[in-house]
């Protein structure tokens, strides 16, 4: 899978300035050197190809505009995956995924276009698919793309514990459903690593 320091891949002041004056040229730059980790971070939330991409255009649409208003507290990258961030909740909240909080799926997990993947990593996006909606959310926003219960709170319009309370769910269910396969699979899965 993508790594997520792919948003930090530094963008040149020169090409941010010609983005922020309506160059197209500047933001078809942006986009190119975008796309894949805002695609990434949008799939391992949604889960779903068709709904990622969709997610993808609609971010690069809003930056088209939006990006006359970045002032640089943050580095852009930073900024630009924020957006993609709250798209993605946004699409669940329309999809009302949300409000879904079934255990996981020990049958889900598959997503066309990902068997050209390496083993452990269609291993690990098979496991992240079997998480409810809301708190596969969670987990990737916290645990792999570092944001904080706070900033999470605020992102899904709820308190800090919120946050806490679905990954610490999420988590307890993964530990059960581990413990709830035959010991030779976790054996070889733990020691083939």
């Amino acid at each position: 899978m993508q790594n997520p320091n792919a948003f930090y891949a530094p963008l040149d002041e020169l090409t941010l300035r010609r983005a922020q004056r309506g160059e197209r040229t500047a933001f078809a730059e942006i986009y190119e050197r975008y796309k894949r980790p805002c695609f990434t971070l949008a799939m391992r939330v949604l889960g779903e190809p068709a709904a990622a991409e969709d997610v993808v255009q609609e971010v690069f649409v809003r930056l088209f505009e939006a990006i006359r208003r970045f002032r640089g507290d943050a580095p852009f990258g930073a900024w630009l995956r924020r957006m993609v961030a709250n798209a993605t909740i946004d699409e669940l909240r329309r999809r009302r995924w949300l409000e879904s909080d079934d255990g996981l799926d020990l049958h889900a997990a598959s997503a066309p276009g990902l068997t050209e993947l390496p083993e452990r990593q269609l291993e690990a996006w098979q496991m992240l698919m079997r998480f409810p909606p809301r708190a596969r959310a969670v987990l990737v926003l916290h645990e792999v793309e570092g944001y904080t219960h706070k900033e999470l709170g605020a992102m899904f319009g709820q308190s800090e514990s919120f946050s806490k309370s679905i990954l610490a769910r999420a988590l307890d269910r993964l530990q059960a459903s581990l413990h709830a396969l035959p010991e030779e699979a976790v054996h070889v899965r733990v020691h083939s690593a």
